[in-house]
């Protein structure tokens, strides 16, 4: 199964679209609002903080290459071969790798396994952006990858964020400048319902082992100044069966 021709000709169109710099993307915050944040609340579930971790849609690899910091290995990988180029560009100390990977292909998700053995990885809004049919391979990849030793945190965005959007897409100036290239080309976030997690993750696998609510800091700002952020929450999955003993 891969990614049906429009889905991927959309993320090739925003990312060939998109500027270079840091934070004109809606979502590109700075680490210290986002990645930052999130290890702080990944750490202490890693089984093995030695493992190499994949940033799973790591788009212009901003978040990557702060990662790349903090991991002994870190491997970007985006569906976008236009994405991967960027994030290659931007990495200008080169510690970060990068890849283009589909991962609803399992055969070249179990590649990459076998090429970094288990892995830590991160995910930031990627499966509630994924078309339906996507959804559940897409965990299902979180899951190969992880193999047996690794952890993963997921960010996704909240049931209610999709009223925060369309209350901004429907304003009277019309969408925020950065908020636009994501509708212009097809792209539909907070798409899947919170009570749908549960039973997609344990289907592909994954057991839940923390979970909380943390907004999603975007770069674009209300007219008044304040930044816009989404709700959104997180959750640390292990593979499900292998979990650590309590005792």
């Amino acid at each position: 199964m891969s990614v049906t021709n429009r889905y991927r000709d959309a993320w090739e169109g925003f990312w060939g679209e998109a500027p270079e710099e840091p934070g004109a993307v809606i979502w590109d915050a700075e680490p210290a609002l986002t990645a930052e944040r999130h290890l702080a609340l990944f750490r202490p579930h890693l089984h093995d903080p030695d493992l190499p971790v994949v940033d799973l849609g790591c788009g212009n690899g901003r978040q990557t290459r702060f990662l790349a910091e903090h991991f002994p290995r870190a491997v970007g990988v985006d569906l976008s071969g236009t994405a991967v180029e960027l994030a290659r560009r931007q990495d200008r100390t080169g510690r970060a790798e990068f890849a283009q990977l589909d991962a609803t292909d399992p055969a070249a998700v179990r590649a990459l396994h076998e090429r970094l053995g288990d892995a830590n990885v991160y995910v930031r809004g990627v499966i509630h952006q994924s078309e339906p049919a996507d959804r559940r391979p897409v965990a299902e990849a979180v899951a190969t990858l992880l193999g047996s030793r690794g952890r993963a945190f997921l960010v996704e965005l909240a049931e209610s964020a999709k009223e925060v959007l369309k209350g901004l897409a429907q304003s009277p100036a019309g969408p925020p400048p950065k908020l636009r290239p994501v509708f212009a080309h097809g792209l539909a976030p907070a798409e899947v319902a919170d009570a749908a997690f549960d039973g997609l993750l344990r289907s592909a696998g994954l057991a839940v082992l923390a979970t909380g609510e943390l907004p999603l800091s975007l770069t674009e700002f209300t007219p008044a100044g304040e930044r816009i952020e989404l709700p959104a929450w997180w959750l640390v999955v292990a593979p499900d069966g292998r979990l650590p003993d309590p005792r």
